[in-house]
């Protein structure tokens, strides 16, 4: 892992002396990646290239840090060795037996983990369901292909409230982002869409700001977490942006700028900020992993 000097711009010279930027090439593109959620493994991330399977399957790092091992593959299908193809998945950390899909035959499904079973699996939208996330215990959000962001309650299975559909029919909601600093908010991406779209469950069908400086599509999301306000975006035109957003209730000529930017070498398929590393952001482009301080 090397480093870099390109300095995060915000135009401040303290920033610009102290910014970090780290770079991995890995010998495949990456598909996706995560940090570590454990306080004595803060440094760990995880990267991944693409694997076309079906299942859900759970991973054994062992103590000494020289295997990983296959522990469970879980397939939601009782009738059959087949199961749809999953699109995404989210755990719950309040409750961290539970680990939520979504699969393109319209279905979320709820494992509890410790017993290797489905939890629940609900019939979630009318057309593939793209992206999953955890708002609490027992509350999860999704998207999908048929354009709309619904909320679910595992204390009422049979029903869920729409938080948004896109202006546009059947245009697809591709990725998900639930504020975890403050649940009343979440924030979504619209596929092949320049803009995020940022919602307040209290208030569902009008998003309460977009984030509109992208100059091309944008691919990934992640609120920060450890402010409420504060939320990173990245895209094909290989930026990646954080935004305050605490600001949306002024009105604000031309919309919301971000509070700083970082231009990587190529488009930005990949986003994570890290939990117990605040000051650290992590994305990727083609085969490049690059871990930034902000």
């Amino acid at each position: 892992m090397g480093t870099s000097s390109d300095p995060i711009q915000d135009g401040s010279d303290e920033q610009q002396k102290r910014s970090e930027i780290y770079t991995y090439e890995a010998p495949w593109q990456i598909y996706a990646m995560n940090w570590s959620v454990r306080r004595d493994k803060k440094y760990r991330l995880a990267i991944t290239s693409l694997l076309e399977h079906d299942f859900l399957r759970l991973w054994r790092i062992a103590d000494d840090h020289s295997r990983v091992e296959l522990k469970s593959c879980l397939n939601s299908n009782k009738n059959s060795e087949f199961c749809g193809p999953l699109t995404s998945f989210d755990w719950n950390e309040a409750e961290p037996r539970r680990i939520g899909t979504s699969s393109t035959d319209t279905t979320c499904t709820i494992w509890d983990v410790e017993r290797e079973a489905v939890d629940t699996q609900l019939i979630a939208h009318d057309k593939e369901v793209l992206d999953i996330a955890w708002g609490g215990v027992g509350v999860f959000a999704s998207v999908s292909a048929d354009g709309s962001v619904r909320v679910f309650d595992l204390r009422d299975k049979e029903h869920s409230t729409i938080i948004y559909e896109s202006s546009e029919p059947d245009t697809p909601l591709v990725r998900l982002g639930w504020n975890k600093q403050d649940p009343r908010y979440m924030a979504t991406i619209i596929m092949d869409s320049a803009k995020v779209v940022v919602l307040d469950i209290r208030f569902p069908a009008l998003p309460v700001v977009e984030l509109q400086r992208h100059q091309a599509s944008v691919n990934a999301i992640a609120w920060a977490p450890h402010s409420s306000s504060h939320i990173c975006t990245a895209g094909d035109d290989s930026q990646a942006l954080i935004w305050d957003i605490s600001s949306m209730g002024q009105q604000v000529e031309g919309g919301l700028d971000p509070i700083l930017a970082y231009t990587a070498g190529a488009e930005i398929e990949q986003l994570q900020w890290s939990s117990s590393q605040p000051d650290w952001v992590a994305i990727a482009f083609s085969t490049k992993l690059q871990i930034l301080r902000v």
